[in-house]
């Protein structure tokens, strides 16, 4: 990471502040022996990861209120893991997951900036479906459906990890694939509800997405 110029912050969880160590902004870029290039990352997607999106803040205030109890817990596409920071802070069972190779570096890092135990980790790709991750009782993410075509693959992704009764909660800031999504959960018999965020007075902006709830 001594290539790329970082940011410090800290985002406020009512008495918890959790501490984040970011990239500066959405231009920086890192890949010198090609690692992301070769999971097709491109130079101009690669710093997305590196971000507290509005979707996250989204989500991880959501979930703070959250009664996430005895839980095991997933985060798909973690990114810079707010939420994942948080619950981990909480004491939850949480392990966090995503595709780009620099994530679980930032991860570990930034426990160790708040001075918390390492979170449980592990690189994914929605089309690998022999990955070690196991079952969950809630799984969650935020800004996912980037494309259509991954619509299907983190559908069948979210089933191939979702216990027979459990939770799913996914920020949507509102990129037209919601409807396909919910339509593919309700397929593997979840029921659906989506939310417009309430009290998003964290946000610079008006949060123009939905949060999508499905249990089944």
């Amino acid at each position: 990471m001594t290539n790329l110029r970082l940011r410090y912050q800290t985002v406020e969880f009512g008495k918890t502040d959790i501490h984040l160590c970011t990239l500066r902004d959405n231009q920086e870029f890192d890949d010198p022996q090609g690692i992301a290039e070769k999971l097709g990352i491109s130079s101009a997607t690669w710093p997305i990861f590196g971000i507290v999106w509005p979707s996250s803040l989204v989500l991880a205030h959501y979930i703070s209120d959250y009664d996430t109890g005895t839980k095991r817990i997933l985060e798909i596409g973690c990114g810079m893991a707010l939420t994942s920071l948080m619950l981990n802070k909480k004491h939850a069972d949480i392990t966090a997951t995503d595709y780009h190779p620099e994530v679980g570096k930032f991860l570990l890092r930034n426990t160790t900036l708040n001075n918390d135990n390492p979170i449980t980790y592990e690189q994914t790709d929605w089309a690998n479906r022999d990955d070690s991750l196991g079952l969950f009782d809630l799984i969650i993410g935020s800004d996912l459906l980037y494309e259509d075509e991954h619509v299907e693959l983190l559908a069948n992704f979210i089933n191939d990890h979702a216990k027979p009764h459990s939770e799913m909660i996914l920020v949507d800031p509102g990129r037209g694939n919601k409807n396909k999504l919910t339509n593919k959960m309700i397929e593997f018999g979840f029921t659906s509800v989506h939310l417009k965020p309430i009290h998003t007075e964290y946000l610079i902006n008006p949060f123009k997405g939905h949060i999508l709830k499905f249990v089944r």
